[in-house]
């Protein structure tokens, strides 16, 4: 029998309940955690020129005056330059932020539009949220100094102006048409490269369609005087632009509506609306005329006419692109080259991409058919010139060529230049002229002439001639009042009236009693037989 095997059984281990307590206090706290990460918004930064009126974990964040969020933290940026705003904003708010929202510190402000923030004076500022339509998922932003103009997603137009000066307009300042405020000047900037003032402009729906191809803007802001023959005459459009400036849009003189405009495009601000009457046409084609006589009189902005219909304007003489080429000073006296431009909506063409384009092929056909452009004078007391087309169909066959990456228009002279070169002309003709041949054919007929000048039929010719008057004469002597020639020709002649007037009365005979010829006139008398005879 075998033997037993002894066993030692030994206690199991159980987990004490004391820990059930920081367990659960775990799953609370993962569970508190997660619900908190799930349940709170999204963190952005935002950064700004100046950290004025923004508190951490006291400035709030508001959207149509109800708080989304709050600022956690201010600081500086790395850079030193700006100030970086950490911010949380609340789960709902997360679709507000977007590629273009805008966030701007509300404060008491007084500006062109009015006085606003007055409520932050006593509850302090906030950070205003302005959601835009782009894609969502943005988280960091660049805040704006100042409040927008125009709030995102609007509806409207928003387009560019370029002005040559700054004149009184801004940021702020309103657009008018016809009197009334239809939009206004979101931001306004000079441009130091181009020298020239750009700005932003919003034009509300459904004014926008007001605003065509062949619109055009000024500044209206002030008062303009212009004094003419009927008085004086006072233009202002609103007391606003009066006070604090503005621009106003419409249609020059005499231009007609034109197409619908595209978003973000760019148009000019003029001066005045007398500058707008000026260069009514917004699209143009430049070309460079080159004249070989001098050009003093011709300005910019000297009127380019055709048979008198005014087309463009001159812009300027091209003094650098001709002594770049290195020709200028050459002993060839090259042609001086002379930018104008020219208006297709003069032609009453459309004001467009499509009647320059129109307007370039008649152009090229023109010149074909002989268009010339000729320096003209304007005034003989100021010497001004100006540039006149014409049609020219004797001058020699052109083509449009280039110069300095402009399309040039072929020329000829005018004036006293034209004269000469009539001229010139003339005599290069007559040099082409056969002159010797011509003289060698006057010297043989000369020697035909002398041969027979001594010849002596020519010699005896005098002699024949005095004969021949001589018998002439008698001849004449002959029929003279008292010559006996005379007498036999008045004899004839008295005789043949008699002849004629005999005719005449036989004649008159024949018409009365035709059988005249055959019986007598007077027929004898019937014979009677004598009284009584048986």
């Amino acid at each position: 029998m075998a033997e037993a095997e002894a066993r030692i059984s030994r206690p199991r281990r159980r987990i004490s309940t004391i820990w059930l307590v920081p367990i659960v206090a775990l799953v609370l706290g993962a569970w508190m955690v997660i619900h908190t990460l799930r349940s709170q918004g999204p963190e952005i930064e935002i950064v700004f020129s100046s950290g004025a009126s923004l508190e951490a974990d006291k400035t709030k964040i508001k959207f149509r005056s109800v708080e989304v969020g709050l600022v956690e933290s201010v600081g500086l940026a790395e850079n030193l330059e700006s100030v970086v705003v950490t911010a949380r904003l609340d789960k709902e708010a997360s679709p507000l932020l977007r590629e273009d929202t805008q966030f701007w510190v509300v404060r008491p402000r007084v500006g062109p539009g009015g006085v606003s923030g007055l409520g932050t004076l006593l509850s302090g500022g906030y950070i205003q949220l302005a959601p835009g339509t782009g894609e969502e998922g943005r988280r960091d932003f660049e805040g704006l100094d100042d409040p927008p103009v125009t709030p995102t997603g609007a509806p409207g137009l928003h387009f560019k102006m370029v002005g040559d000066h700054a004149g009184s307009v801004g940021g702020g300042d309103p657009i008018l048409y016809e009197g009334f405020r239809v939009g206004r000047i979101e931001s306004a900037e000079f441009d130091v490269a181009s020298q020239k003032m750009h700005y932003d402009a919003f034009i509300e729906a459904p004014y926008d369609d007001l605003v065509t191809s062949a619109s055009r803007f000024w500044n209206a802001s002030g008062v303009t005087l212009s004094a003419t023959a009927d008085g004086i005459k006072v233009r202002t459009a609103s007391l606003e632009t009066i006070l604090i400036g503005g621009v106003v849009f419409g249609l020059p003189e005499g231009v007609k509506p034109g197409g619908p405009v595209e978003a973000d495009e760019t148009f000019r601000l003029y001066e005045s609306y007398a500058s707008v009457n000026e260069q009514p046409y917004r699209y143009n084609l430049e070309y460079v005329v080159r004249f070989a006589r001098s050009v003093r009189g011709l300005r910019p902005g000297a009127p380019v006419e055709y048979r008198g219909i005014p087309i463009g304007r001159v812009e300027r003489v091209l003094l650098a692109e001709l002594v770049s080429g290195g020709k200028g000073l050459s002993g060839k006296g090259e042609p001086i080259p002379v930018l104008i431009r020219l208006e297709p909506g003069r032609f009453e063409l459309p004001d467009s991409e499509e009647g320059v384009a129109t307007f370039e092929r008649v152009i090229a056909v023109a010149v074909g058919n002989g268009l010339r452009a000729t320096l003209s004078t304007g005034s003989l007391i100021t010497g001004s010139l100006y540039v006149s087309f014409d049609m020219r169909p004797d001058e020699p066959a052109a083509e449009i060529g280039e110069f300095a990456g402009h399309p040039t228009l072929p020329t000829v002279g005018g004036g006293l230049e034209g004269i000469e070169v009539r001229v010139t002309r003339l005599l290069d003709k007559l040099n082409a002229l056969p002159v010797e041949d011509l003289l060698d054919g006057v010297d043989r007929l000369l020697a035909d002439l002398d041969a027979v000048v001594a010849s002596d039929a020519t010699q005896n010719l005098p002699a024949s001639l005095d004969a021949t008057l001589v018998e002439l004469r008698r001849a004449l002597d002959s029929v003279s009042g008292d010559s006996a020639m005379q007498e036999r020709l008045l004899r004839t002649m008295t005789e043949l009236d008699r002849t004629l007037a005999a005719l005449r009365q036989l004649l008159q005979s024949l018409d009365d009693q035709p059988n005249a010829v055959i019986f007598s006139r007077d027929p004898p008398a019937d014979p009677e037989p004598p009284a009584g005879t048986p």
